[in-house]
């Protein structure tokens, strides 16, 4: 029971938090474009409390299209050779760095913030998930390379902490191979 009410408080200070998380400002589109890592992971969502120790880095090509979208590919190495990978089109809000999507794969809505970004080196990603009426949060830290200063990974770690993320469900991904170009 104590741990039910746990999880209930967190997920509600972080649609608290969550809805007065913005874009960086003068947030630049074609600045994201191409390969990042995803270095660090942080949700509440049960489905990770399950997977998380599975779970390891991988890539995400980010391209804009001209209409001002942007087109997300992910792929992953899974341990036995084969390639995860998912693909999204994030169309563009009114607010610039804010986009929306659905995921087929998944079922739920999602609406993205890039919240804080050095376009040669990180980017700090906020996503609030919807489905039905559920929602939860993630957030995920992309780097140019695979690795990244401690600082960043610290300010990744107090980022998810003030959107109501448990310390628990905050992970910095463990290398791996990259899969093929598809």
């Amino acid at each position: 029971m104590t741990l039910l009410l746990r999880l209930l408080g967190a997920a509600l200070c972080s649609l608290m938090v969550s809805s007065e998380v913005v874009p960086q400002q003068d947030f630049n589109l074609q600045g994201v474009t191409g390969k990042w890592y995803l270095i660090g992971f942080a949700t509440n969502a049960q489905w990770f409390v399950n997977h998380r120790a599975s779970m390891k880095m991988g890539t995400a090509m980010l391209t804009p299209t001209a209409d001002g979208d942007l087109d997300m590919s992910y792929a992953s190495l899974n341990t036995e050779g084969s390639c995860w990978r998912m693909n999204h089109l994030a169309k563009k809000t009114d607010m610039p760095g804010k986009f929306t999507f659905k995921s087929e794969r998944w079922s739920n809505d999602n609406d993205m913030r890039v919240v804080d970004v050095k376009y040669d080196e990180y980017a700090l990603i906020h996503t609030i998930k919807t489905k039905g009426s559920v929602s939860t949060v993630l957030n995920k830290l992309y780097g140019r390379g695979s690795e990244l200063r401690p600082e960043l990974l610290e300010k990744f770690r107090q980022f998810s902490l003030d959107t109501g993320i448990l310390p628990e469900n905050i992970a910095i991904l463990p290398k791996n191979d990259e899969c093929p170009a598809a």
